[in-house]
């Protein structure tokens, strides 16, 4: 049985990520840090598979985690190359993307949440000893990327790889859903919880306030703020979690929602960008702009269709890649639980034991860097 919090929050997480790609708002960066609560969860269950299964675990994951991409790379990769993608032996990358694959100009746009597989991947390849690491010592290998993102920010690490910085970005939440898994954010007294939830949040909040990115307060442009304030939100969030949120289903159409986005997380959130970015003429043929409400809240609406109308189309291949029957709209008749080892998360929040790094689209359809 699935928990229905844990669905809730990832369904919050992805509808976040869509509207701050088409709105821009940073507020919504800070309200919900969504990419961290993200990359917690998937911590999370690869603790959770990595206990059931051990290293197996791994090429399950990536068995669900490919498929989706490859989807989209036999559509979009062909286009890039025809309109002048240069044909190099680096095109394989969009098969496993173990660094960023290449793309042309509007493709680079609208393929950007490519990085969110990238790190993802080298997150689930990192876990079997990470998680080794994590039970022997769970205080230094928790610290570990947010001290390495401290020696970045304060010039330590001079012009550290892209590797070291996204590990030290992301990875951090990623261990924090370790420590979920492992009930030890649930186990922590409140004595001990909630100064270390001020202390974490509000050190986050005081570097995002003293560190304005281009942008102002958008977190996508403070790594340092993005990690200390996400890890507070995670800690609350997954700390002090409820059992479940039974309640998501007393509305039929609700609870269907939700674990239709649950069941086609990577669906919306590979296909979300190129519609965000085909619909960026309408601000000056129409005339919307990022200040009208009612254009935003047209082209939130469109895009959501769009999105709606692609999953029913290739959605499918997720719950292929999951070992499940495939279906149009999931979530209607429930199978009876067979045991085949997918990474499913528990009705227990706690056993005992997609920067949006895309480009957000301007008015004027230029993009500015953002995770």
């Amino acid at each position: 049985m699935r928990n229905r919090y844990l669905d809730l929050l990832r369904f919050l997480a992805i509808v976040r990520v869509v509207v701050y790609h088409v709105t821009g708002w940073a507020s919504l960066t800070l309200i919900f840090p969504a990419m961290s609560v993200m990359f917690a969860l998937a911590g999370s269950l690869m603790a959770a598979s990595l206990s059931r299964t051990g290293a197996p675990a791994v090429g399950r994951r990536l068995r669900r985690l490919l498929p989706s991409l490859w989807v989209v790379a036999v559509l979009f990769v062909p286009a890039m190359l025809l309109t002048g993608l240069e044909p190099t032996w680096r095109v394989v990358l969009w098969l496993f993307p173990v660094a960023d694959p290449p793309a042309n100009g509007w493709g680079a746009l609208a393929l950007s949440p490519i990085w969110y597989l990238r790190d993802y991947l080298w997150f689930v390849l990192a876990s079997p000893v990470a998680l080794w690491l994590f039970r022997r010592a769970p205080l230094p290998t928790l610290l570990a990327p947010y001290l390495v993102l401290v020696s970045i920010e304060m010039g330590v690490l001079a012009e550290p790889s892209l590797v070291v910085r996204e590990f030290a970005l992301y990875f951090g939440a990623w261990l924090l859903g370790f420590a979920h898994h492992d009930g030890m954010l649930r186990r922590l007294a409140n004595r001990v919880f909630v100064p270390v939830v001020v202390l974490v949040g509000g050190a986050g909040a005081a570097w995002i306030l003293t560190h304005p990115g281009n942008r102002g307060y958008d977190i996508n442009d403070i790594p340092l703020g993005n990690a200390l304030w996400s890890a507070a939100f995670i800690l609350v969030a997954l700390g002090r979690a409820p059992s479940g949120a039974a309640w998501v289903d007393r509305n039929a159409v609700f609870g269907r929602t939700v674990t239709v986005f649950n069941r086609r997380a990577l669906t919306v959130y590979l296909w979300h960008m190129p519609f965000v970015v085909a619909l960026t003429p309408l601000v000056d043929v129409v005339g919307w702009s990022h200040q009208d409400p009612v254009g935003l809240a047209i082209r939130v609406a469109l895009v959501f269709a769009l999105v709606g109308v692609v999953t029913a189309l290739v959605g499918w291949v997720e719950d292929v890649a999951a070992g499940r029957p495939p279906q149009l709209l999931p979530g209607g008749s429930r199978p009876a639980p067979r045991s085949t080892g997918a990474d499913e998360p528990s009705t227990r929040a706690e056993p005992p034991g997609p920067t949006e790094q895309t480009p957000a689209v301007e008015e004027e359809g230029a993009a500015a860097r953002t995770r």
